[in-house]
């Protein structure tokens, strides 16, 4: 019983990191670095909005939400609501 729970969350991480690296592919250069800034700090990119203006990186941390937009710009107190 044991070993198929070890399994488990085994394929839950690999399919998390799956989505990840989709979700990496999706960001422009300038996001890559800013997110790879925020990713020491203990963030992750969970999603990606895309707008008129270009698509938004999404990063969370803790439960507190980090934005990058398409030119790399980081706002770590972004006033959104995270359902």
């Amino acid at each position: 019983m044991h070993a198929t729970s070890e399994r488990e969350v085994l394929l839950e991480r690999r399919h998390h990191e799956q989505i990840q690296a989709g979700l990496w592919d999706q960001l422009t250069l300038a996001q890559k670095f800013a997110a790879s800034s925020l990713t020491q700090f203990g963030y992750d990119l969970a999603f990606i909005r895309e707008s008129n203006t270009g698509g938004l990186a999404i990063l969370l941390c803790d439960g507190n939400a980090a934005t990058i937009t398409g030119d790399g710009e980081i706002n770590t107190a972004p006033k959104i609501q995270i359902r």
